[in-house]
């Protein structure tokens, strides 16, 4: 992530790869109360997401995803029976009675991930139109994609193709930040490991380069500690040199933001991005878990957003106020036409890592 502008140490990767959740037309009934009923509340986005992992962990299998409403400030639950509705409304939020339940949902990805993990694709479940969103970029062409056509075809109204017009795939390239041999990438967030400095990017990146300088050919600062990718997207480096390492992220207009914490995000979140290619970019969160197929191989439990990213921007940090969200995997698109990034959940990778920020 972006910490003040130290000696250039933000590693620049490059973004760029894939999907969009884009809502679709399905008719979905909106449980909205009548007068003398609760209404819902008005919430931050923290404490949508809190109230929303309450009620998923009390209704179960009643539940078929949720998101926030950043217009309204409320929280919106889906639920596939009525009998739902009302405790729904009296922990405070909005009802949206669905069709598909997260199981039929996520019977649905697992078919996608036997039947059709074909690279330059990707799938999400998408709250807001209750189905599983599945992009294909523009190299899946011919048999590739009547076997991805094929598959979606079969599961009926749960899942819908998309195109992209880009293709989604992961850059170790420009930017100003940390460098290695062969490339250089943004760096993530600054963490804590046993009482030591170490600072976290992205797993393409460390998969590439082991030793890393603030500067092209430049004396070292740190070295890999832990990486992976495929499977996940997440590296850990610790630092080999007494370099300053902040707790904040580079706003690029000569301020910082502090970071706090790390957190989950949440679908329809307003979050932004600090890579070192492209600066600083905001947008939405469109959904959760997502799957990638790079054409290195399948990276899971992705945030998808439409935030945009550019080569050089990978490793960089998402970030929502004080607390750390992801690090920029891939994404489609660019920062002049817009487009889709996805990125890796912060507090998996300190949890594999056993780090905190700091």
């Amino acid at each position: 992530m972006k910490h003040r502008r130290i000696p250039k140490r933000r590693v620049a990767i490059a973004g760029a790869g894939i999907a969009a959740l884009v809502a679709t037309g399905i008719t979905l009934q909106s449980a909205n109360a009548a007068p003398g009923e609760p209404q819902p509340d008005t919430l931050s986005v923290g404490a949508a997401g809190k109230l929303a992992h309450t009620l998923t962990s009390s209704l179960k299998s009643d539940t078929a995803g949720s998101y926030y409403d950043a217009k309204t400030k409320k929280l919106v639950v889906n639920v596939v029976n009525k009998g739902a509705v009302d405790k729904v409304r009296e922990a405070g939020a909005e009802a949206k009675v669905v069709t598909n339940t997260l199981a039929e949902l996520s019977k649905a990805r697992q078919t996608l991930k036997q039947k059709a993990t074909i690279p330059g694709t990707s799938w999400s479940v998408d709250p807001r139109s209750n189905k599983v969103v599945v992009t294909a970029d523009s190299s899946v062409k011919g048999t590739r994609m009547a076997t991805l056509n094929k598959v979606a075809d079969a599961l009926g109204d749960k899942v819908e193709v998309k195109r992209s017009a880009g293709k989604f795939s992961t850059f170790i390239a420009g930017g100003d930040a940390i460098w290695g041999d062969g490339g250089r990438c943004s760096l993530g967030f600054n963490v804590v490991k046993g009482g030591e400095p170490y600072f976290l990017t992205a797993g393409h990146c460390t998969e590439a380069i082991s030793s890393w300088s603030d500067s092209q050919g430049g004396e070292e600062i740190g070295t890999n500690e832990g990486s992976e990718f495929p499977g996940n997207d997440y590296g850990l480096v610790k630092y080999t040199k007494d370099t300053d390492h902040p707790s904040a992220v580079d706003l690029y207009n000569g301020s910082t933001q502090e970071i706090a914490k790390a957190g989950d995000a949440t679908v329809g979140q307003t979050v932004q991005r600090s890579g070192s290619t492209t600066q600083v970019h905001d947008g939405e969160v469109t959904g959760l878990n997502a799957t990638v197929n790079y054409q290195e191989g399948t990276v899971e439990g992705l945030i998808q957003t439409t935030v945009c990213a550019e080569p050089g921007d990978s490793g960089g940090a998402l970030f929502s106020g004080d607390t750390a969200l992801g690090l920029t995997s891939g994404g489609s698109g660019d920062c002049s036409s817009g487009g889709e990034t996805f990125f890796q959940p912060v507090p998996e990778a300190l949890d594999a890592f056993g780090a905190e920020i700091g």
